[in-house]
């Protein structure tokens, strides 16, 4: 379980943007953070798929406004995740202060499912017609790195276009490999963060898995990460994209960073089924032992975590038990599990961990009922100092694990 990672070498966070159930950009996000209260909507169940009493909530961005990004010509062209990918990397740049397509730009995109209302479409086309019959502007969406290739297309990024498909671990592996990108000298800027859409078909099948959290006696039906009645994760769809360079080109340009890339790391827990998570928490905690060492951080040096935890019972599980054993009889920092308000995919969690290293607040789940197997809590929501280190971590079902380090700007 060699872990794979390293130092930021100087690379910054500067343009922030993000699509989701809370609206396009980060104000509505961090209000929700700081409320914590997620944005939550029926999903469509006319089709049928769903079962009896299956899940019926999700946090989705089909009604958010992405015209000030995408103009409508292009949206016609895209899948919903294009959309959200392209409407969101925009957003970045704008924010970042920089113009599109005057450095080398690199694209790294994660996704889990892709551009599933295309695939659908597609499967659909070839199954109640005939194969002759499938649309080519649906295959060429229908692929995972869709959306990647469309952000490329419109930000004239002209650097290495990359897709990552690690589940739950997929945006922080996004944000590492960009970093890396920029660190090495390879390109001068890179577009990272994650994308999905959460149609009824997906959804339904989600939760015949098991994967969603439903509602309880108490009649509600929300995730509780690292809750004694966790029960699934609450499904989301949208874009998160950051942009990442060197912070001598973020200082000569007079950008203002969010934060700075300290340190990243990945790992894999061989004891993971193909669909569910392992018991490599030993492992798994070396491993980031390690990622942090060779970004020059100790364990204590840690002064915030901001958790994968999404109220899955057995990743919940394994993250409490993955942090316990990399900090050992010493208490942990204080931890935020945002995934209670943005929901699993869709780069929501990407972007509530950029806003929490650079002191935006992440309210406690209301209601939390703590585990006593597991050990950890979130923090109570008080209001915090900004943090100087963050570790964000991401542990996915499958066995891929994920580790990111954000220092606050000021911090070493």
């Amino acid at each position: 379980m060699a872990p794979h990672g390293g130092s930021g070498g100087g690379v910054v966070v500067t343009g922030l943007g993000t699509v989701g159930a809370c609206g396009a950009g980060g104000a509505g996000l961090a209000a929700a953070l700081a409320a914590g209260v997620p944005a939550v909507a029926e999903v469509d169940r006319a089709a049928g798929y769903h079962r009896p009493g299956s899940a019926r909530l999700a946090c989705l961005a089909r009604g958010v406004a992405l015209a000030p990004w995408l103009a409508p010509a292009e949206a016609r062209r895209m899948s919903p995740p294009s959309r959200f990918a392209v409407a969101a990397a925009r957003m970045a740049l704008a924010e970042a202060g920089a113009a599109e397509d005057d450095v080398t730009t690199a694209v790294v995109l994660a996704t889990t499912f892709g551009p599933s209302s295309y695939t659908e479409g597609m499967l659909k086309q070839i199954f109640l017609d005939s194969p002759e019959s499938v649309s080519p502007f649906l295959f060429t969406e229908s692929v995972a790195n869709a959306a990647a290739a469309q952000v490329g297309i419109a930000c004239r990024a002209r650097g290495p276009n990359l897709t990552i498909a690690q589940r739950e671990a997929g945006a922080l592996l996004a944000v590492g490999r960009g970093a890396a990108e920029v660190a090495a000298g390879r390109v001068r800027r890179a577009l990272v963060g994650a994308v999905e859409e959460m149609t009824p078909l997906l959804h339904a099948v989600l939760d015949r898995f098991g994967a969603l959290a439903r509602a309880n006696g108490d009649g509600e039906e929300r995730a509780r990460p690292l809750d004694r009645r966790r029960n699934g994760y609450l499904a989301a769809e949208g874009a998160t994209v950051l942009v990442l360079e060197r912070e001598e080109d973020a200082a000569r340009r007079g950008a203002r960073p969010l934060a700075r890339v300290a340190g990243w790391g990945s790992a894999f827990d061989p004891s993971a089924p193909p669909h569910g998570w392992g018991e490599g928490e030993v492992g798994l905690a070396r491993a980031l032992g390690r990622s942090l060492g060779r970004a020059g951080v100790a364990v204590s040096e840690i002064e915030r975590i901001v958790s994968g935890a999404s109220g899955a019972r057995g990743g919940d599980r394994l993250e409490a038990r993955t942090l316990r054993a990399a900090w050992g009889e010493a208490p942990l920092p204080p931890l935020a599990a945002p995934k209670a308000v943005t929901g699993e995919h869709g780069g929501g969690f990407l972007a509530a961990a950029v806003l929490a290293a650079a002191g935006a607040p992440v309210a406690a789940p209301a209601g939390f009922a703590p585990d006593p197997a597991l050990g950890v809590s979130p923090a109570n929501g008080a209001p915090l100092p900004a943090p100087g280190l963050t570790l964000v971590t991401s542990l996915a079902a499958g066995g891929a694990a994920a580790w990111l380090v954000l220092a606050a700007l000021g911090a070493r």
